[in-house]
């Protein structure tokens, strides 16, 4: 028995052996040896060092490929962007380099273009794929044919996967490669995807060649048609594009036809552009060394004040503060309004030999915006010297002051630096474009504007603030009338001209078939960074002029410059550091306005004119009859009401709550006014109750220098105050507790503004 035993455990294990034998054998022939990267070669047609080559390049480079490029500095002869047809010299290029690899059996060589070709997945993958497609030649394969409709129903059918080819990538067997493209006999400006087209629906040459599409974009993806399939697929390392159709993560990504916008959106993050874990990893490629130059680069200073804008002069004292030599800065103002005149004379006087040069082109010029634009831009692509143009609308509040070093230092043809108005999603740039070129959000444009991905984006639309590097306004975008295009706005027809640099003007746009470029394309890059805080938008929507001091009226639609300009700078530190004086009992007193509130309160006040004169008739109160009159102005007089009570429930109430610790306000005031003291008017005001749980009397001019004497005393506590300062308010309690009387005026005029709020 165990000897029969022992006799079955060998059989068994002869039979395992020659099962394993089998098994390795047949892994064998399903898993060959893996090509090495050294024996793949990817060549490209490129004849001018586009932004989009150089993308190109810097994923090659990333991912460690090794490209040979072809036809570098030569004239591109394959045909005419206006035409349907072309880029027969590609063919041409790529068949005299074949030539030299024609004998290289193992050799695997890819060609693809370049201007609108980003690598995703690097050569072991690629030549993996490949190898798993068990052809000699693939081709990539998209959804529409090109260019012969005809030739449809020629193709092979495909139960799963794209059936139509694109000449855009191809990869295989250098041997193989040769013998397609030796068969090129055409000129050079005849199609090349025709001829690809041609030979792979031969059925003979297809089987003879072991020809085959990339159905299903295992390695290449052409977005023409698959924009919805295409999403991106973020790793800790490298972020991919995913074809959701298809579950595959392609190789190498083609913006092909009029699908280049979105390819700029996918290669803001693949492969290695930007992720969530390591931000953005180009961002400090390339950059400009200001260290490293021994003088500063001259830079072209273009300002736009094409409608009325508030805060004008905070806007231009701005442009001196940016933090660069102004010796290197020149200065052009093309000013559109009449209003504005005023500001931009006050400013040239004050500033005209600060900078390299200084010139104004009025309304009185009765430019458009886009002639305009033309204008300043023209004047440096004259100039030689001219390194940089900074373009600058007047609803720009800049406020870091070394945002032209930081665009400089990006080192890019056209850069931005991303504003937005406040607590708004409204910013300087599109994410996206819809069909017909105007805004469509991107799904990261939320995420870029609130700061929560942060680096150098790819954008296809922006406006209001950018620098254009001096030598691609004398090359790539030398055409003097770039802002005039068709019915386009000024900063649309910048865009879209950048965007695709069309010299000739045609009367209807190429086929949106038509996905070859088939002259290089030009396109120049626009990007935005926000990896600074630069600074925001205004809004210029509603703004009144028709008011003495019109920015006064900007708490709602610009409630962020309205503090800067109008609170006192002290203000915060109410409640930071209790910057808060008690001179009396239960009388607290804090600054709130800044020296050009009070200034411009009393202006508008004194420009109105109307002031009531102390009498005790008054018609503006209920019941027409005042117990303690004052000579005064009431804000509603001035159409300022609802103004300023928004400012006592912004600006006020926060101290209220902090000084009568438990009281909520309601920020609610029937009587807002100005009451002017003058020793020939009205000198001083009796002992007397307020109507109001509390008051607010907040100092509009300096004592010692506008006025002599004023000030107040409340009667109860025996306690004056008769310093008041500027711009400082006292808060104290209205009915029952503090009867008090308004000091004499001795000399010169004074001024306090006044509420009585929770009456």
């Amino acid at each position: 028995m165990n000897v029969a035993m022992e006799y079955l455990h060998l059989f068994y294990l002869s039979v395992f052996a020659v099962l394993g034998i089998m098994h390795s054998v047949q892994s064998a022939e399903k898993d060959p040896e893996s090509i090495p990267t050294d024996k793949l070669l990817v060549l490209t047609v490129a004849t001018q060092e586009t932004d989009g080559f150089l993308r190109f390049m810097q994923t090659a480079q990333y991912l460690n490929y090794t490209v040979k490029v072809l036809g570098m500095g030569d004239e591109w002869k394959g045909g005419d962007v206006g035409k349907s047809i072309g880029g027969g010299q590609k063919v041409q290029l790529l068949k005299e380099a074949m030539q030299n690899f024609a004998d290289q059996e193992d050799l695997v060589v890819m060609s693809v273009d370049s201007y609108d070709v980003i690598f995703a997945g690097g050569p072991e993958e690629l030549l993996k794929k490949f190898q798993q497609a068990n052809h000699k030649v693939l081709f990539a394969a998209e959804g529409l044919i090109w260019p012969d409709k005809r030739l449809a129903d020629k193709y092979p059918s495909v139960r799963s996967g794209k059936r139509y080819l694109n000449s855009g990538g191809i990869i295989g067997y250098a041997p193989y490669i040769n013998q397609i493209v030796q068969q090129w006999n055409l000129q050079e400006n005849d199609d090349d995807q025709l001829f690809y087209t041609k030979i792979y629906l031969d059925p003979l040459q297809r089987e003879r060649l072991n020809l085959t599409l990339d159905h299903k974009c295992q390695i290449f993806q052409n977005l023409n048609g698959a924009i919805d399939e295409v999403l991106l697929k973020f790793g800790t390392d490298r972020v991919r594009a995913r074809n959701t159709v298809y579950d595959t993560l392609p190789v190498v990504i083609h913006g092909n036809a009029n699908t280049k916008m979105y390819l700029n959106y996918l290669a803001n993050y693949i492969p290695n552009a930007w992720n969530f874990e390591r931000g953005c990893g180009i961002c400090d490629n390339n950059l400009f060394d200001f260290s490293k130059v021994k003088e500063y680069p001259s830079v072209m200073v273009g300002v736009f004040i094409e409608q009325s804008t508030p805060f004008m002069p905070e806007f231009l004292s701005r442009l001196l503060t940016l933090d660069y030599p102004k010796d290197k800065l020149s200065v052009f103002i093309h000013n559109n309004e009449v209003y504005h005149e005023k500001h931009i004379q006050r400013f040239w006087e004050q500033n005209k030999n600060v900078f390299k040069s200084f010139k104004v082109v009025g309304p009185e010029e009765n430019l458009s915006q886009g002639e305009a634009r033309n204008m300043g831009m023209d004047l440096c692509r004259k100039d030689g010297n001219c390194d940089y143009y900074f373009s600058i609308d007047a609803d720009v509040v800049l406020t870091n002051s070394q945002t032209l070093k930081l665009l400089i230092e990006q080192n890019r043809k056209i850069i931005g630096p991303l504003v937005s108005r406040h607590g708004k999603l409204w910013s300087n740039f599109w994410g996206a474009l819809s069909l017909d070129g105007y805004y469509a959000r991107s799904e990261d444009y939320i995420d870029i504007v609130q700061g929560k991905r942060v680096g150098v984006w790819n954008i296809p639309y922006m406006a209001h603030i950018y620098l254009i590097k001096g030598k691609a306004l004398r090359n790539e975008l030398k055409e003097r009338n770039i802002f005039i295009l068709e019915k386009l706005d000024p900063d649309m027809a910048l865009c879209k001209n950048a965007r695709e640099l069309t010299i000739q003007r045609e009367k209807e746009s190429p086929s949106p078939e038509t996905f070859h470029m088939l002259r290089p394309p030009k396109g120049v890059f626009m990007y935005i960074t926000n990896r600074h805080e630069f600074g925001r938008l205004i809004s210029t929507a509603n703004y009144n002029t028709s008011h003495f001091n019109n920015d006064l009226w900007q708490i709602f639609e610009n409630p962020v410059d309205w503090k800067e300009k109008y609170i006192h700078p002290n203000y915060t530190r109410i409640f930071t550091e209790n910057l808060t004086e008690q001179p009396c009992p239960d009388v607290f007193w804090f600054p709130i306005f800044s020296e050009k509130a009070c200034d411009e309160i009393v202006e508008e006040m004194e420009n109105f004119g109307v002031w009531s004169g102390g009498k005790y008739k008054d018609k503006r109160i209920s019941g027409g009859y005042e117990n303690v009159p004052t000579d005064d102005i009431h804000m509603s007089q001035i159409n300022y009401e609802k103004e300023w009570l928004h400012f006592i429930r912004e600006f006020i109430s926060p101290v209220t709550l902090k000084v009568f610790s438990g009281y909520y306000t309601k920020a609610y005031a029937v009587l807002n006014f100005v009451v002017k003291y003058n020793p020939n008017r009205q000198a001083f005001l009796r002992p007397h109750h307020d109507s109001s749980t509390f008051t607010i009397n907040i100092a509009l001019n300096h004592k010692g220098i506008d006025f002599q004497g004023g000030g107040c005393r409340f009667h109860r506590y025996n306690c004056s105050l008769e310093s008041p300062r500027k711009g400082w308010s006292f808060m104290h309690p209205g009915r029952l507790t503090h009867l008090h009387e308004g000091l004499p005026t001795t000399n010169g005029t004074r001024y306090i503004a006044v509420s009585f709020i929770d009456p």
